[in-house]
C-alpha cells in the first residue's frame, strides 16, 4: 500500500514538473476546498460566532482608514492655527474653545475612535477564543464520531495510526488559528485596498511598486510553508517516537518497571535521538528560510525609503498640506504592513490547510466491517444460535502470514466450549473473527445459517457479553463499571448487584468505602482507590453478565484471580453459560474439565475436538499440555510441602 502511494507521489510530482501552471491550478483548488472544510467546520460548530467572526473582519478592514483621515485632519487645523497666528485671550476659556473648536472636535471624534477600536480589538480576542473552543469540541467530537464507525483492522495498520495521530494534533487550534488567519488577510485586503485609493490620488505607481516588492517575499514564504509541511509529513514517524518514549516516562503504569529496570537513562536517549533526526532538517529549512527573507527584506526596504522621499516631493513641491504628509505616509506605511500581514496570513493559511488534509484523510479511513446487503438482518434474540466456521483462513490485513487455516467448527447455544493452546496458536484470532471484528480473509462464517457479514454490525455486537485479555479499566465508579456492561438498557442497580455476586466481585465491593458508589482509580477523584488487578478482572467479568447477551465470550478471564477465585468460576461456568453459547479461552486447563466441548487449537488449525476423557484417551496435544501442567503443579505443591518439613 505505502509502496502504492509512493509510486503516486512521485508521478503527481513528474506531472507537475511537466504542466507548472496545472499543478499551480490544482495547487489553489485545493487550498480553496480545505479553506472551506474549515469554514464549514467553524459554522457546524456555531454560526452566530462565524457572522460574528466576518462581521468584526470587515470593520477591523475599514476602521485603520478613517483613522488616517482623523490623523490628517487634526495635523492640518493644527497647522492652520499655528500658520495663522491667531491671538487668544488665555483668561476666557470661551475664546479658547471658539479659537480650537476645530481641533477640539476632531479630537473628541479620534478620542471616539481609539475607544471603539479598543474595544473592536477586545470583542475580537473574546470571540476568537470562544470560537477556538467550539471548534476544538467539535473536532473532537467529529474525530470521536468516526472512531466508532472504524474498524479492529484500522488500528492493526501503522500508517493509519500516523492518520490518527495527526488528526488528533490537528485537532487543537490549528483550524481557528486558520480561520484567524483568513479573516486577518479579508481585513487587510480591506485596509491595504483603501489605502490604495488613497494613495492613488497622490501617484497610481506608489501602491503598484509596493506590491511589486512585496512579491519575492511572498513567494518565499509559500515555498518554504510547503516545505516545511512536507518535511512534517515525512518525519511523522519521528515525532511519534517522541511522543511514545515520553509517553513510557510519564505513564503511572510503566514507572516502577522503568525504576527497577534503570530504564529511565535508555529511554531518554532515545527520545534525544529521535528528536536529533527529526530536528536536523527542520533547522536547516528554518535557517535558510530566514536568510533568504533577511535579503528580501533589504530590497523591500530601499523600494520603501524611495516611495517616502518621493512622497516629500509632492508635499513640497506641489502645493500639499503637512497633514498630506502624515496621510501618505501613514498610508504606505499601512500598505506595507498588511502587505506583509497578507503574505505571512496567507502562507501560515497555505500551510494550515496543507496539514488540515491530515483531518481530512482520517475522516476518509473507509469501514470495511460493514454489511454485505442493502437491508441487513437483525438478529433474533433470546433464542438457540449456531455459529458455524466453514473453511475459514484469515491474516491480519497488509501482511501475508496466514493466522488461521482452513477452519471448520461449530458451536451451538447451551454447549460449553473452551479453546486451549499454546500463546500465538490463534484462538484470540477465533474470537474476533466470531465477534466479526474483522471478516475472514477466506472462507465464510455463518450465523444461524446465515452469511455473518449479512447482519447489522451494531445489532450483531449488542448479542455479545465480552471479557477480554486486555479489559478496560474505566476511571469511574464501581456501578458505572459495571453498567458499562449494556449501555442501552436503563441503568439497574438490582441487576448491577446480581452481576457482582455471579462474579464473586460484591464481597470486594461492599468493603470499599463507598461500596457500590466508590470511584475508581485516583485519575479525577481524591477519594479514588485503586483496585489490584484482580479485583479489576471480576469487575471485567461482572461487567459481562450484566448484559442480557446470547453469546458469552471469555478470553483469559481468570488470568489475574487467585485460584480460589478462579476456582470459583470454573465451578460456575455451566450456570453462568446456561442459555448461552459460551466460549471460554484459558491457558490453566483445570477448568476445561468440565467443559462441554474442548477445541484445541495448534499453529492456526484446530488439531483436537472432543471432551476431557476423550481428548485424555487420545493422547495428543490437550493430553501432552494438561499433564505437563499437572506435573507442574504436583511439582510445586511438593516443593511448596518440603518447606515446611
Amino acid at each position: 500500500m505505502s509502496h502504492t502511494s509512493e509510486e503516486k507521489g512521485k508521478n503527481a510530482q513528474h506531472s507537475a514538473s511537466r504542466n507548472p501552471a496545472k499543478a499551480l491550478v490544482a495547487r489553489l483548488a485545493g487550498f480553496f476546498s480545505r479553506l472551506i472544510y474549515i469554514l464549514r467546520l467553524v459554522f457546524e460548530a456555531s454560526p452566530g460566532i462565524l457572522f460574528a467572526m466576518c462581521f468584526l473582519c470587515i470593520v477591523d478592514g475599514v476602521l485603520p482608514v478613517f483613522g488616517a483621515y482623523i490623523t490628517k485632519d487634526i495635523i492640518n487645523a493644527v497647522a492652520e492655527l499655528i500658520a495663522g497666528n491667531v491671538a487668544v485671550n488665555t483668561e476666557h476659556l470661551s475664546d479658547i474653545l471658539k479659537v480650537l473648536s476645530p481641533v477640539v472636535i476632531l479630537l473628541a471624534v479620534e478620542v471616539i475612535y481609539l475607544f471603539i477600536k479598543r474595544v473592536l480589538g477586545r470583542v475580537n480576542t473574546m470571540v476568537t477564543s470562544i470560537a477556538g473552543e467550539l471548534v476544538v469540541n467539535h473536532i473532537k467530537l467529529k474525530i470521536l464520531t468516526k472512531v466508532k464507525t472504524l474498524d479492529q483492522g484500522s488500528f492493526d495498520d501503522p500508517l493509519f495510526y500516523e492518520k490518527l495521530d495527526n488528526a488528533n494534533r490537528e485537532a487543537g487550534m490549528r483550524p481557528i488559528h486558520i480561520l484567524s488567519a483568513t479573516f486577518k488577510v479579508i481585513s487587510a485586503a480591506i485596509s491595504v485596498s483603501s489605502f490604495i485609493v488613497v494613495l492613488a490620488t497622490m501617484s497610481p505607481l506608489a501602491p503598484l511598486v509596493i506590491i511589486i516588492a512585496s512579491v519575492p517575499g511572498a513567494i518565499v514564504n509559500y515555498h518554504y510553508r510547503h516545505k516545511n509541511f512536507k518535511y512534517l509529513r515525512r518525519h511523522s514517524k519521528e515525532r511519534r517516537q517522541m511522543a511514545y518514549y515520553s509517553g513510557l516516562m510519564t505513564n503511572k503504569d510503566n514507572v516502577k518497571e522503568i525504576k527497577m529496570l534503570g530504564l529511565a537513562d535508555t529511554l531518554t536517549e532515545k527520545y534525544k535521538d529521535a528528536f536529533s533526526r527529526y530536528y536536523k532538517g527542520l533547522k536547516r529549512i528554518i535557517v535558510k528560510e530566514c536568510l533568504m527573507h533577511v535579503l528580501i527584506s533589504g530590497v523591500f526596504v530601499l523600494a520603501s525609503g524611495a516611495l517616502f522621499a518621493f512622497v516629500a516631493y509632492r508635499v513640497v513641491f506641489h502645493g500639499g498640506e503637512i497633514g498630506d504628509w502624515s496621510l501618505y505616509t501613514g498610508a504606505l506605511n499601512s500598505i506595507t504592513g498588511y502587505v506583509s500581514t497578507l503574505v505571512t496570513a496567507t502562507a501560515t493559511i497555505y500551510e494550515g490547510t496543507l496539514f488540515i488534509d491530515n483531518m481530512l484523510d482520517f475522516m476518509k479511513e473507509p469501514a470495511k466491517v460493514v454489511p454485505t446487503v442493502e437491508n441487513p438482518l437483525i438478529p433474533e434474540r433470546g433464542v438457540c444460535h449456531e455459529l458455524e466456521f466453514k473453511n475459514v483462513s484469515f491474516r491480519y490485513p497488509g501482511t501475508e502470514r496466514y493466522v488461521i487455516r482452513n477452519v471448520d467448527l461449530k458451536f451451538r447455544t447451551n454447549e460449553s466450549v473452551v479453546l486451549v493452546g499454546l500463546n500465538g496458536a490463534g484462538k484470540s484470532t477465533l474470537l474476533k473473527l466470531i465477534m466479526r471484528l474483522y471478516d475472514p480473509t477466506e472462507g465464510v462464517i455463518l450465523l444461524d445459517g446465515r452469511d455473518i457479514r449479512e447482519y447489522d454490525v451494531e445489532s450483531l455486537y449488542d448479542m455479545y457479553g465480552i471479557i477480554f485479555q486486555d479489559f478496560g479499566k474505566y476511571a469511574e465508579t464501581v456501578s458505572e463499571n459495571i453498567a458499562f456492561g449494556n449501555v442501552r438498557s436503563e441503568h439497574s442497580e438490582d441487576d448491577i448487584l446480581l452481576a457482582a455476586k455471579r462474579a464473586n466481585a460484591d464481597e470486594f465491593i461492599t468493603a470499599l468505602p463507598n461500596g457500590y458508589s466508590t470511584n475508581l482509580t485516583r485519575l479525577f477523584e481524591d477519594d479514588g482507590i485503586e483496585p489490584s488487578m484482580g479485583q479489576w478482572q471480576k469487575l471485567a467479568i461482572a461487567r459481562a453478565f450484566y448484559k442480557d447477551s446470547d453469546i458469552l465470550i471469555m478470553d483469559e478471564p481468570t488470568a489475574s484471580l487467585d485460584p480460589l477465585a478462579e476456582q470459583e468460576v470454573f465451578n460456575r461456568f455451566d450456570e453462568l453459560s446456561r442459555g448461552k453459547l459460551s466460549i471460554f479461552v484459558s491457558h490453566r486447563l483445570s477448568g476445561a474439565i468440565r467443559a462441554g466441548k474442548i477445541v484445541v487449537v495448534s499453529e492456526g488449525r484446530i488439531a483436537e475436538s472432543g471432551t476431557h476423557g476423550e481428548l485424555m484417551s487420545l493422547g495428543g496435544i490437550y493430553h501432552h499440555l494438561f499433564t505437563t501442567q499437572a506435573e507442574r503443579y504436583v511439582e510445586n505443591v511438593s516443593t511448596d510441602a518440603s518447606h515446611f518439613n
